[in-house]
């Protein structure tokens, strides 16, 4: 079976009011994309990942007339995808939803929000102290986490938790010094989110239920000079340790290579430093009953995966399409 996760920029101005797609020439919210470049784009990408379930993150929008699902089902039934079934949580104000996409001849997927003690239900507040001022603060959650409990059909069951934590990027900076103090507290309330994720997971394994968190963390290890300020990154904190860690083979690599070359999955333009600079923040983690049935990783990316390379179309799609790459896990379920 193969499961993916895939962070698609600006999904959701593909879409009308209708959950139809525009695919026209007016520009997307890409640079320089055209609406019908990226819809191609990634139709050809999602045709090449032939996965059996996709783990959207910053999925169509979901409100008052917008449907996150069904406009998953109409872009799945315009380029004729196996995955043509969406499931989504709880929606958010952001435009940026969390959703899965899947193949309903393979699996089904149930949205099965927990909640325990000091592990609140994702759409809720968790109270922890960020500061160690003695004083709680309230932490939330502005995308908050997909869980699912999936069944193949062959019986198989085992969680799915989508994520996509809070960017550590300074917004709304207008100085040095406000740039010091943003970052901080992104990466507080960053972190706070791996807790929060990594109770979840916790709770899970003591129940001697398999788990699979993916997503983009917006986090990787050595990404920023704060790292060392609060002692490990949000990655390591949902990874774990010891018998309950999560194992992911892309975090693995990073982790052990602070200096050197490192597997990446986003490529943004750094426009004062007229550079792309190349991160890992997409990751799928399992629980080690789920790493034992041959699990296998890879990274779509269009310059570092041999064959994404040497497939001048799906290369050029993928750079199209968005600012992440997807990343799958083939395992036998």
């Amino acid at each position: 079976m193969r499961i993916a996760t895939y962070n698609v920029e600006w999904f959701a101005s593909l879409f009308d009011d209708d959950n139809q797609l525009y695919d026209d020439g007016e520009w997307s919210s890409r640079y320089q994309v055209t609406r019908a470049q990226q819809t191609a784009a990634l139709g050809l990408v999602f045709g090449a990942l032939d996965a059996d379930a996709v783990m959207v993150i910053e999925a169509p929008n979901h409100g008052r007339r917008q449907s996150t699902v069904a406009a998953l089902k109409h872009f799945a039934a315009q380029f004729s995808l196996r995955a043509r079934e969406a499931v989504m949580g709880f929606s958010n104000d952001t435009e940026q939803e969390i959703a899965l996409l899947y193949d309903p001849d393979k699996l089904t997927a149930r949205h099965t929000p927990q909640s325990a003690a000091g592990a609140p239900r994702f759409d809720q507040t968790l109270r922890i102290d960020l500061d160690v001022d003695a004083t709680e603060d309230a932490v939330v959650f502005s995308k908050p986490p997909l869980e699912l409990e999936v069944t193949t059909k062959t019986g198989f069951a085992f969680q799915v938790i989508g994520a996509h934590l809070k960017s550590k990027a300074p917004h709304g900076a207008k100085s040095e010094a406000d740039v010091l103090r943003i970052a901080i507290a992104n990466r507080r309330k960053q972190l706070a989110q791996a807790i929060w994720l990594r109770r979840r997971i916790d709770a899970h394994l003591a129940a001697d239920r398999p788990v699979m968190v993916m997503g983009d963390l917006n986090d990787g290890p050595g990404l920023d000079e704060f790292e060392s300020l609060f002692g490990r990154s949000s990655v390591e904190i949902v990874l774990g340790e010891g018998a309950a860690a999560l194992f992911d083979p892309h975090a693995k690599q990073a982790l052990s290579r602070r200096l050197g070359a490192a597997p990446t999955s986003a490529r943004f333009w750094i426009a004062p430093e007229e550079r792309y600079l190349q991160a890992l923040l997409d990751y799928i983690m399992v629980s080690p009953q789920l790493c034992a049935r041959d699990a296998r990783w890879r990274i779509w990316h269009p310059m570092d995966d041999p064959a994404c390379w040497q497939n001048v179309a799906l290369r050029d799609a993928l750079l199209a399409a968005s600012d992440h790459f997807p990343v799958t896990l083939d395992v036998d379920l």
